[in-house]
């Protein structure tokens, strides 16, 4: 790869100053720094003549031009237009489109069609911790066509993403991803490898798109009512939780959560994905 390119931070740091750009708390903006890290998100990616990346707010730009090194094209989508000029020095590709805008207000489908036809297209970023958990579910609930999605993110987030039924973090968010992906922490991340040095460390997490959903349910609405609403409250019995959020009478909870073999008395963080389907399903047929 072109080392070159790879900016050390004494010279981004140059950089930033001379186009007087400014970090962002409100943005959520830390740049990686460390180049073995860099790599490392680019090589758990898969990249390829083949790869087509977007990738979530590149900053400064140095995990982008190892992008651009190694895919096809790559698509960068940054919220603080202030970084322009930053980008015309740093990232001088003739691969690479940048689009300056929210990646949260972008119909991603039309994007994926017109820039990335017949390529394999991956997600790739450095997340910013405010946003994280809402990124990630606009990707899965919209359903894009790619392949994997790999992202920096809080060490405690892909700790949740990534845990199992019983676990102090498991929670609703961790169904929705295992309903839609195969999930993997590839590293920890010390949090000195980023300018500024945010206070708590990160982690590169892979998720592996499913070719369709991990259960099959009656209704994919009621599934994800019904993991919301036995995480609303974790004090509180499935029982409860279920007849309180979705507005059902205890009865025909019961009757459900009988009829699916779960007992009425366990909490939510102690099912799996396939007891949530098997519950929703009787909800449907209860409910009729």
């Amino acid at each position: 790869m072109d080392d070159k390119k790879l900016y050390s931070p004494k010279v981004m740091k140059d950089i930033l100053d001379k186009y007087g750009f400014r970090f962002s708390k409100s943005l959520g903006q830390n740049f990686l720094i460390d180049g073995n890290i860099i790599n490392k998100i680019a090589e758990t990616a898969e990249l390829d003549e083949n790869s087509g990346v977007i990738e979530i707010g590149p900053g400064f730009g140095t995990l982008t031009q190892v992008l651009c090194q190694k895919a096809k094209k790559v698509v960068a989508i940054e919220v603080d237009r202030s970084l322009e000029k930053v980008h015309h020095e740093t990232l001088d590709y003739d691969n690479i489109k940048i689009i300056y805008e929210d990646f949260m207000k972008i119909d991603v489908d039309k994007l994926i069609k017109e820039e990335f036809q017949g390529l394999d297209v991956k997600i790739v970023a450095n997340l910013p911790y405010y946003i994280t958990t809402p990124i990630i579910m606009k990707i899965l609930e919209e359903r894009y066509k790619i392949s994997r999605i790999v992202v920096m993110v809080q060490k405690e987030v892909a700790q949740r993403l990534n845990s199992k039924p019983g676990s102090k973090e498991y929670g609703a968010i961790t169904l929705a991803v295992n309903y839609r992906a195969d999930t993997e922490i590839a590293m920890i991340v010390p949090s000195s490898v980023f300018m500024p040095r945010p206070k708590v460390d990160s982690a590169v997490i892979r998720f592996d798109i499913l070719k369709k959903p991990r259960i099959e349910v009656l209704d994919e609405n009621i599934l994800f009512a019904a993991i919301k609403a036995s995480f609303g409250q974790r004090r509180k019995t499935l029982l409860n939780g279920l007849s309180n959020n979705l507005k059902l009478s205890k009865d025909v909870v019961k009757t459900a959560l009988e009829q699916a073999g779960i007992d009425p008395g366990v909490r939510g963080e102690t099912l799996s994905l396939e007891d949530f389907g098997r519950i929703a399903d009787e909800i449907v047929k209860t409910n009729k």
